[in-house]
């Protein structure tokens, strides 16, 4: 364990100095002598690709070449497509999945099946210059039948999407435990509802891009990517371009924001490896906005019908959901959310007997995939959404029905009774989920809101209340590495596999390893997001970087004190278990004027620095963490919102999160990743949500239509950190990076409807943008639904 110097201390970003003087290195500022890709899309959604006319565009100004899916030939594909889903004996023979095989294949060659699929690349010598030639491209297009929803999909007679599949289904599962049928028979209320989460997407600051070398000695290829996954990346380009894994070296810079939709492998970015090694030069390739919003992948779009029975006293006898995703044209990462999805939605709660079935269906809108939570603010929004009638049919409190089915810290640890996606049972290790919900609602003045509501009514003012309480998966395995090692100059360096989007793993790590060696922070380095350092890596998702890495870090540099030590101790003559290492010197416990720097013992074991049983490469270590299984967050949301009933604005009056990831070890860092995250959700509750018309044309396809939240739409946040140490690693970290933007979509939409309770009005989606609450009003002249809805 750290001795907690700096673990736990809200020290300043290391990383922000070089950010905020702008010595930061994204990818746009690197590779400055290429050749520049601009892609050709489909403009229809599903059509038949007859032909291609490039002559045009190769002659344009600029243009070095103009590639099409017969010029590639074999490099197109179709790849297996990468799937992080493990097909274990376990998860199949407890939820039975049928999974249709997907494949990448880098552009279209018969068929396109979503507006703004790639179906040629054009490289020039300028980016404007390559995007001009594009325009050029002639595209022979055969429309074919559209489907542009699930429900269309899944008709009889619907056209099959894609090729060799027997059906529009991509997916679909069962997860059952004990006697749900028995525990409908038997209840007191049974409770139904129809809830639905739009279609959504990341927008990070930085759209994705890729820039490809080819080594002219050794026949070699380095890729620079805004991936969150550089060594998967790399195993992807080892199958697509045919060389062995030591000639592909892949890096992640400075990534200006991933929020999961960087987490997987893209056609573009295995393009421009092609390219490369087909023009013998290097070559770059940066998404535009529009681009983004097109072909980024697309997240949420689940629909829920979903039952709780339930006692007369409100205690949840049995759950039953059968959902349904629109994967869009591709399930690109196969089960992941759908079974994120299944696996939180009986949340914090004692849920004795459960019934979930999912059904994932291709449409031809932009594939589906991760977003920042990936699975989870569906779940709990249809659960969230469910209690809050629950409790309006039974007469009880929204804060009361939760009370009485949340989990206390004398319950655990808790099985849940089905299975994670790792394959291990699903067991909750720790928390106090109730005594989150109880300091949720007095930080949020619960009780002083609810009595006033009625005056504030009779004012004028609809001032509504809404409750989320959630559960993360966090640190799934397999495992991670991280080295550690103090250079000639008495500095540590360490090196990482994951690379950073923004969330402080400069800092956090360094912390980790500084307490551990007892030198000072700014003496630390920390190396990240390169194939080159770590032979192995997984990638920044699942808010698995602290948990993992972190133990990972900690591991290699407790074996590299015990290295220093046994050094000093042949230099100073002292058992190693008489030396400390205070501030980068290590010195005789009580003797402080004998001691030596770390410096000093880097050069004693390199050749000829005199260490008889130490001679070697020097001071250097590795360390590993593999976890037994995940390690759960929770916490609890409350958000107060006041509509106003003629316009049907939302105003957020407060906003209280009571959080707990386990042992804190920056609390800044992890505000800042909580204010993000439900900067995000606020952003899905309210605004956001990307809208296709009958054709399967996207219609807020900018920011001019896509409107994410502002400065003014997101209030002072009060954040709570409630600590329970995970006992399922050494550190006793539970991830935080998710959490944020799980439960605001739940917490505000709860307190709309209870805000519009005197209308007797239910909401049953989200987002609710102005124009939809205030549809729901009686004699509003706006229209309830502008996109997808609820059956």
């Amino acid at each position: 364990m750290v001795d907690g110097r700096l673990f736990g201390a809200s020290v300043r970003r290391i990383e922000d100095p070089r950010i905020l003087t702008g010595h930061s290195e994204y990818l746009d500022d690197i590779g400055g002598a290429s050749l520049h890709v601009a892609v050709v899309r489909s403009p229809l959604a599903h059509a038949r690709l007859t032909g291609i006319d490039v002559s045009r565009a190769s002659e344009s100004r600029g243009v070095v070449a103009v590639v099409t899916a017969s010029d590639l030939g074999s490099a197109n594909g179709p790849f297996p497509h990468p799937s992080w889903f493990p097909a274990n004996d376990t998860i199949q023979a407890a939820a039975n999945p049928e999974l249709q095989p997907e494949h990448i294949r880098l552009l279209a060659s018969d068929v396109v099946r979503y507006a703004g699929e790639a179906i040629a690349a054009v490289v020039a010598t300028d980016p404007y210059l390559a995007a001009d030639a594009a325009s050029e491209v002639g595209l022979e297009l055969d429309p074919l039948p559209v489907l542009a929803s699930p429900d269309e999909a899944l008709q009889p007679d619907a056209p099959i999407i894609n090729e060799g599949w027997t059906s529009n289904i991509a997916a679909h599962f069962v997860i059952a435990a004990a006697d749900p049928d028995g525990a409908f028979q038997s209840a007191d209320h049974v409770v139904r509802g129809v809830f639905f989460v739009a279609r959504q997407t990341g927008t990070p600051i930085e759209p994705r891009g890729a820039y490809a070398a080819p080594e002219r000695v050794g026949g070699g290829l380095t890729m620079w990517s805004s991936t969150q996954i550089p060594h998967w990346l790399r195993d992807a380009l080892v199958v697509s371009l045919g060389l062995p894994p030591d000639k592909i070296r892949v890096v992640a810079p400075d990534v200006g924001g991933g929020f999961g939709i960087k987490s997987m492998i893209y056609p573009e970015e295995l393009l421009v490896a092609a390219l490369a090694l087909r023009l013998d030069g290097p070559v770059k390739w940066l998404e535009t906005r529009s681009e983004h919003f097109l072909s980024a992948v697309h997240s949420r779009d689940q629909r829920h019908d979903i039952e709780l029975a339930l006692r007369s006293d409100g205690v949840i006898l049995g759950l039953r959901d059968r959902f349904v995703v629109d994967t869009g044209a591709s399930n690109v990462e196969a089960l992941i959310v759908p079974y994120n999805t299944a696996a939180h939605l009986q949340g914090p709660y004692r849920v004795p007997n459960v019934y979930i079935e999912c059904t994932c269906v291709v449409t031809n809108k932009s594939p589906l995939s991760s977003y920042r939570g990936a699975g989870r603010p569906e779940a709990v929004f249809a659960m969230d959404r469910i209690l809050d009638r629950a409790a309006k049919e039974i007469g009880l409190d929204p804060a009361e029905i939760r009370r009485r089915n949340l989990l206390a810290v004398q319950d655990m640890p808790y099985d849940a009774g089905i299975f994670y996606r790792d394959g291990n049972r699903l067991v909750i290790d720790g928390g106090d989920p109730r005594g989150c919900l109880e300091r949720a609602l007095e930080e949020a003045g619960y009780e002083g809101w609810r009595g006033r509501q009625q005056t504030l009514r009779d004012e004028g003012r609809y001032v509504g209340i809404g409750i989320s309480c959630y559960i993360e998966g966090t640190g799934i395995g397999p495992y991670e590495v991280a080295e550690a090692r103090i250079d000639p100059s008495g500095r540590v360096v360490v090196s990482v596999a994951f690379p950073s989007q923004g969330q402080g793993h400069e800092t956090t790590l360094a912390q980790i390893c500084a307490d551990q060696l007892g030198v000072r922070l700014e003496d630390v380095r920390v190396r990240q997001g390169d194939t080159a350092l770590i032979a192995y890596g997984g990638g920044t998702i699942a808010s698995r970087t602290a948990v993992l890495v972190g133990n990972a870090v900690a591991d290699a540099s407790t074996r590299l004190k015990e290295q220093v030590l046994k050094v000093a101790s042949d230099r100073l003559e002292t058992a190693p278990e008489d030396l400390e290492i205070v501030d980068g010197e290590v010195r005789v416990k009580g003797i402080p004027s004998k001691r030596l720097t770390l410096a000093e013992a880097s050069a004693a074991v390199l050749p000829g620095g005199g260490s008889p049983r130490l001679a070697g490469p020097g001071l250097e270590q590795r360390g590993a963490f593999e976890p037994s299984r995940v390690t759960f967050a929770s916490g609890v949301h409350v958000a107060i919102a006041e509509v106003d009933v003629g316009t049907g604005e939302v105003g957020l009056l407060r906003y209280v999160v009571v959080h707990d990831c386990g042992r804190v070890i920056n609390p800044v860092i992890v505000e800042g990743q909580i204010a993000g995250g439900v900067a995000q959700g606020i952003g899905g509750a309210l605004l956001e949500e990307l809208v296709y018309n009958e054709d399967a044309q996207l219609i807020t396809g900018s920011f001019m239509d896509y409107l994410i939240p502002r400065a003014p739409d997101v209030p002072d946040l009060v954040i709570v950190h409630m600590e329970t140490p995970s006992t399922l690693n050494p550190l006793g970290i539970k991830g935080v990076g998710e959490g944020g933007a799980i439960s605001p979509p739940a917490a505000v939409i709860g307190a709309i409807e209870d805000a519009l309770a005197p209308f007797e009005v239910s909401v049953s989606r989200c987002p609710m943008p102005p124009n939809q609450v205030a549809g729901l009003l009686p004699e509003s002249p706006f229209p309830v639904w502008i996109g997808a809805q609820p059956a």
